[in-house]
């Protein structure tokens, strides 16, 4: 019998996400493809993997054994594609990132330029995840690494088979429509206490760390409008519609009818990068770690833990 990895993956993520629906939106699959990919592993193996209960696949106990050798088939997987890249004398790799949208914008363009001039055989594969999603994504194998945020105030889970590294600490400006607030520089948070807001929902790590700030300084922030994305919450403070809070990174998306301005007391958050335990000796993910640190670094985001890359430096984590 041969047992093909793609369907042992699938397999996997069968037994984590236990429907065919999530399985396939965690793939990128339609439902189908999953569907009948799983069918041939079961025909390739010549034993009942699945069973129906009314419209839900469960695994069998063959299935769920199988599932179980599938974690231990693909960790191996990933230990020799460690031992291969330690092997190579030229670097070569492919690393899945998930990034959200101020770090595609504020650190990817410095980062990869930097890997296409040093390592030029390490593709870098990005795909634009929500934040609260980062960390399960790597720890369930979607991606090789993904960028994670963390505030002081509002500090997130942390799932115990993952790693990360601190790359840089930002901090969050008032973003006001110009000529909304007398000339001044800081504010206070407080002074904002009044202000219709532009504000993420309460699900998301940003926008429950903004109320939360708040109402350290005695207030519940006024959210008129909710929206996720920063890009447009700067339009929505272009248009005259309430005030907000934006990181460094996300100030690459400024309107110029807005004003920005320092709090008084500093907001900040955490970037950083998180990959599973297992995969932390892999020498292409520590070199593509090591690019975005320095990009940070770069960009004046404290709290960094490296200096600049210079190319004798990433050579040593070959």
């Amino acid at each position: 019998m041969e047992l093909s990895m793609h369907r042992l993956r699938l397999l996997r993520e069968l037994a984590r996400r236990e429907t065919l629906t999530a399985t396939a939106a965690a793939l990128h699959y339609t439902t189908s493809a999953v569907s009948q990919q799983l069918q041939q592993l079961e025909r390739e193996v010549g034993l009942p993997l699945f069973e129906r209960i009314g419209r839900k696949v469960v695994l069998t106990e063959l299935g769920q054994l199988l599932a179980q050798h599938a974690e231990e088939i693909l960790g191996a997987e990933e230990r020799a594609v460690i031992a291969l890249e330690r092997a190579q004398a030229n670097l070569a790799a492919k690393v899945s990132v998930g990034v959200f949208a101020t770090v595609a914008a504020g650190l990817l363009p410095r980062s990869l330029a930097w890997l296409a001039t040093h390592y030029p055989d390490i593709e870098v594969h990005t795909r634009e995840v929500d934040p609260e999603e980062t960390a399960r994504a790597v720890g369930q194998g979607d991606f090789d690494l993904a960028f994670v945020i963390d505030y002081p105030d509002a500090p997130m889970p942390w799932d115990a088979n993952l790693e990360r590294r601190n790359i840089g600490r930002e901090r969050l400006h008032a973003v006001v429509p110009s000529g909304a607030l007398t000339p001044q520089s800081p504010v206070a948070l407080a002074d904002l206490a009044d202000a219709r807001w532009i504000l993420a929902g309460k699900a998301s790590h940003f926008g429950n760390a903004v109320r939360v700030a708040c109402q350290h300084q005695g207030f519940e922030p006024d959210v008129r409008h909710e929206v996720e994305e920063q890009a447009t919450a700067m339009a929505m403070v272009a248009a005259g519609l309430g005030v907000t809070l934006v990181p460094d990174l996300g100030l690459a998306f400024r309107w110029s009818a807005v004003e920005v301005v320092e709090l008084a007391d500093p907001i900040t958050r955490d970037i950083a990068i998180a990959y599973r335990t297992s995969a932390h000796r892999r020498p292409a993910l520590r070199v593509v770690i090591d690019a975005f640190a320095a990009a940070a670094d770069q960009l004046g985001l404290t709290g960094s833990t490296e200096g600049p890359l210079d190319h004798g430096a990433a050579a040593s984590a070959r």
